[in-house]
């Protein structure tokens, strides 16, 4: 009905990334830790408000783009299985760093923290080209409205992210601040997401238009 493909997935491979430490991650844990759960989920919610901008942004410039011209759309795919592969292959060999530690942060008001969030995932250029790389391989080719599809699997990759987003504010909080995962987990983690990443960038070059 949304002209999108293989929902189920779109919702897996979301889910893992998702899952997978990032900088939006280590913000939410920080303020969890700074300042208590609510706090946490405040910047939770301004990191899916930001999230918003790459969504719209993809399902219009992409939309667009499949209407206008093939040869484009082909560039852009082109352009999106690299980035899916280099992500992939660096995700794959990575190794574990156990020099990372959680930042301290001064306290906020909520207003701030919000804004911080937004900020923190609005003006990060890997997002936008996350977006613009994963979302067309689950449109449907003939599909009429792509960009309602393209909102859709936006909108549910957000919502799912801010779910995640929001456990770990909670579970930071009840542990102090002090949310360490296993390196082995971590590594494996970011190794299956590897893979899964090299996979749909060899399937966006297969694809058809």
């Amino acid at each position: 009905m949304l002209g999108t493909q293989d929902s189920l997935m779109f919702v897996i491979a979301g889910s893992l990334l998702n899952m997978t430490p990032g900088a939006d991650t280590l913000y939410v844990v920080s303020r969890s830790a700074a300042q208590g759960v609510r706090a946490g989920i405040v910047a939770a919610l301004g990191i899916g408000a930001g999230c918003l901008v790459h969504i719209v942004a993809a399902a219009v410039g992409v939309s667009a783009i499949l209407a206008a011209s093939a040869t484009a759309f082909f560039i852009v795919k082109l352009v999106g299985a690299a980035y899916l592969l280099y992500l992939g292959i660096s995700m794959l060999f990575s190794r574990q760093r156990s020099d990372v530690e959680q930042p301290t942060l001064a306290r906020a008001s909520m207003k701030k923290i919000f804004q911080q969030g937004f900020f923190t995932n609005a003006l990060n250029p890997k997002v936008a080209l996350f977006f613009l790389a994963f979302l067309p391989q689950f449109i449907a080719p003939g599909a009429e409205q792509k960009w309602l599809g393209m909102l859709f699997l936006g909108l549910l990759f957000n919502v799912n992210g801010t779910i995640w987003n929001v456990l770990v504010a909670w579970s930071a909080a009840q542990v102090s601040g002090r949310m360490k995962a296993s390196p082995s987990v971590g590594l494996w983690l970011n190794r299956c997401c590897g893979g899964l990443f090299i996979y749909f960038g060899i399937k966006l070059v297969q694809s058809e238009n």
